[in-house]
This record gives C-alpha cells, sequence and structure tokens, in this order.
C-alpha cells in the first residue's frame, strides 16, 4: 500500500478497493478571532484632520466605497499640522500596534474555538507593515506566556496575499501533526507604511489601507477519527461551523511583477507602496484560470460554490473580480462590508470577511467556500473549503 494524495492538505492511503479511501488527516479551522487599533475616523476626518484640500485627492478618500477604517495616526503638532514620522519612528509604530492587535486577535481566535493558549504547538506570523528581528512570533510568544517550545515561523513582507500563502504552510504542518493546534496569525499596523505627500500615487495608498488583525486556530484529524469515503472530495462534509482546508491554487503574474511593490523612497527617506491603476484590471483577468483550477482539483464547477471571501483589496479589484467570475454583489458581501467598515485590512482581510460568514450562521455542512487573495507579484492565492 503507498500514500497518495487526492486534494493539496489530504494525504490518503491507497486500499485494495478503489473505490474506498481512508482519509487519514486533513486540517479543520477550529477557530476564529479578530482585533484593531482603537481609534477609527472616517474619511472626511482624515482629510480635515490632514488639512488636506486639493480636490482630486479629495475625491480619490471619498470615491473609495469606504466608510472608516482603524488606524493609529501621528500627533498633533503646534501648529495644528501632524507630526512627520520618519521610518525608525513608523518601525516602532509597527511593533507597538501590530503586537498588541495580534494578541488580542489570537486571544478572541482561543475563545472562540475553546482551545487554551497552552495547547497552541505551532505559530505562523504575517506581516507586511514592517521588519522585526526578532519577528512577531517571537515577541507574541513572550508577550502571551505560549509556551517557548512552540514551532514558529515568520512571513514578512509578501503582502495583501500572504494569508493565504501562511494558511497553506499552516494546513500542511496541522497534517504532519495531527491533533496538535497550529495558530496563525495576521497583524497588519497599516498606519506604520504610509508617506504623506501632495501627489495622487500615495493618495491612492492613503486612502485605502487600515489597522487590522485576524488569528485562525487549525486543527487536522488524527488517525483515530480518519474516516471511510466513496469518492466525495476530501471526505464527508465536516460541522457547520468547522470547515476543512481541501486543497490550494496559485498564479504569479509574471508580467505585473512591478504593479505593486514597497521600496525605498530617497525623497522621503522612508519605505513607500506604489500601486499602479492597472492592478484591479490585471487581477480580474488572471481570476478565472486559477479559481478553476482550484475547482477543478476537486471536480466542482463555480455553481457548486455556496460561499464567496475575497480580499477587500479596493472597489475596483471587487468588482473585477466579481465580474470575470460571474458572482453577484451577494456573493462578496461579506469583502464589501469589510472594505466599507475598516478599508483594506492587507493580509488579515479575508479573515475578517471569514467571521462575519460565520457570524451570519448561513453555511451548511457540505457547502463549499473559495477563499481568495491578491497581492504583490502580481499574485492570487485561493484556497478551497468545505463545510
Amino acid at each position: 500500500m503507498t500514500f497518495t494524495t487526492s486534494l493539496p492538505g489530504t494525504a490518503v492511503l491507497d486500499l485494495p478497493d478503489p473505490a474506498a479511501k481512508l482519509t487519514t488527516g486533513s486540517a479543520r479551522i477550529a477557530g476564529v478571532g479578530t482585533a484593531t487599533t482603537e481609534r477609527s475616523y472616517s474619511q472626511l476626518e482624515l482629510l480635515d484632520l490632514f488639512h488636506i484640500t486639493d480636490p482630486k485627492v479629495r475625491s480619490v478618500f471619498l470615491n473609495s466605497a469606504i466608510e472608516r477604517r482603524h488606524l493609529t495616526i501621528p500627533p498633533e503638532a503646534a501648529d495644528g499640522t501632524r507630526v512627520p514620522e520618519a521610518q525608525g519612528a513608523l518601525l516602532t509604530k509597527h511593533k507597538r500596534v501590530a503586537l498588541d492587535m495580534g494578541a488580542r486577535a489570537v486571544k478572541a481566535c482561543l475563545e472562540n474555538s475553546g482551545i487554551e493558549r497552552s495547547d497552541i504547538d505551532y505559530l505562523c506570523c504575517v506581516t507586511t507593515t514592517g521588519f522585526l528581528t526578532p519577528g512577531i512570533s517571537a515577541l507574541l510568544i513572550r508577550e502571551m506566556g505560549i509556551s517557548a517550545a512552540t514551532s514558529r515561523v515568520d512571513v514578512v513582507g509578501m503582502g495583501c496575499n500572504a494569508g493565504l500563502n501562511a494558511l497553506n504552510a499552516t494546513a500542511g504542518w496541522a497534517v504532519a501533526n495531527p491533533g496538535k493546534v497550529a495558530v496563525m496569525l495576521c497583524t497588519e499596523a497599516c498606519s506604520a507604511a504610509y508617506v504623506m505627500d501632495s501627489t495622487l500615487r500615495t493618495a491612492v495608498v492613503n486612502s485605502l489601507f487600515g489597522d487590522g488583525a485576524a488569528a485562525i486556530a487549525l486543527i487536522a484529524d488524527t488517525p483515530d477519527t480518519a474516516y471511510v469515503t466513496s469518492g466525495a472530495p476530501g471526505g464527508p462534509p465536516s460541522a457547520a461551523g468547522s470547515p476543512r482546508i481541501l486543497g490550494f491554487a496559485s498564479h504569479l503574474i509574471t508580467e505585473a511583477i512591478d504593479a505593486m511593490r514597497y521600496d525605498w523612497d530617497d525623497d522621503q527617506g522612508k519605505f513607500s507602496f506604489y500601486l499602479d491603476p492597472q492592478v484591479p484590471y490585471v487581477v480580474g483577468a488572471n481570476a478565472e484560470q486559477v479559481v478553476d483550477r482550484l475547482l477543478d482539483g476537486a471536480g466542482l464547477r463555480r455553481s457548486d460554490i455556496a460561499h464567496w471571501l475575497v480580499h477587500s483589496g479596493g472597489k475596483k479589484v471587487i468588482d473585477a473580480v466579481r465580474i470575470n467570475l460571474g458572482l453577484t454583489r451577494h456573493d462578496v458581501r461579506h469583502t464589501t462590508g469589510v472594505l466599507r467598515d475598516y478599508g483594506n485590512l492587507s493580509s488579515s482581510s479575508f479573515l475578517f470577511s471569514y467571521e462575519r460568514l460565520l457570524k451570519e450562521q448561513e453555511t451548511r455542512a457540505g457547502d463549499y467556500g473559495v477563499l481568495m487573495t491578491m497581492g504583490p507579484g502580481s499574485t492570487i492565492e485561493t484556497a478551497l473549503v468545505q463545510w
């Protein structure tokens, strides 16, 4: 008898009867938790706080489909302007804000899943909005009193798509260590990645991002809970609140590798994020092939998917993906709702949508869902789950 793989993250054992397969492990999402910074601002408040009067810049902010964002803005100077933040100050802010939000998101996740922090065996931390050595994972273990024996990894600098890149690795660890708890945290202090000037380039970025963190806990089936299936993708459905991760599919749009990038601005003396205006259309045009590849691997069609959780990358990005995949506005209601209430939360955005879906209590056992994130590379990442 030999091991084979029917879908990423699900190992199966060949048996004499070809109609029966024994699933020896698949990662399940046991819980989710989110956190933000304390203060949120409307787009109009931000324009006034930073004394932005340029009609073109104001139009970018006010036509973003974003109502409020949680941000940690610099203090006010004596003349009423905001104190400029050098790169060192931004990195200090990143450490403070990302760690605080991250700890609260992990706590919320553990409460949601009924797991104790002493149960955590693996911790994967994702961030794009700052650089730390040691990374967030080590700092969080010390901050929260998590066991020093916990295995850990930091995913840094991959961008808004990184949540699914990390989920792939975290699910793989869970499957390789059945019964043990793996936690993935995406913590993005986007307030620590801003450049304030009068250009439209920075206006697009500054109108979009917000501070947020989200964590999920994964546990894989142990051999004694394995089950026999008869051809159903990945095995029988799980409980309605605990979806299994069936597989992943990725697509790197190499011709647009510079369309989203975070590089050094000599004039400002800090890192600056660049977002090409054509990004929404490039992402939209490539969405079909990666989603269809994800579903083909499970013998599914788009019409079989009950729940779509797409990264809240921006109004134009969401519209481009929705139109190219033939989705309805209802299909992406959580994506647009997160954008409206929080802005783009980088790698943590899709988990805010996932949490909203669970609170809606519309999932049913057997339902399929597609998770999708997009970011620098340019990259589209997808995952297939089943409740």
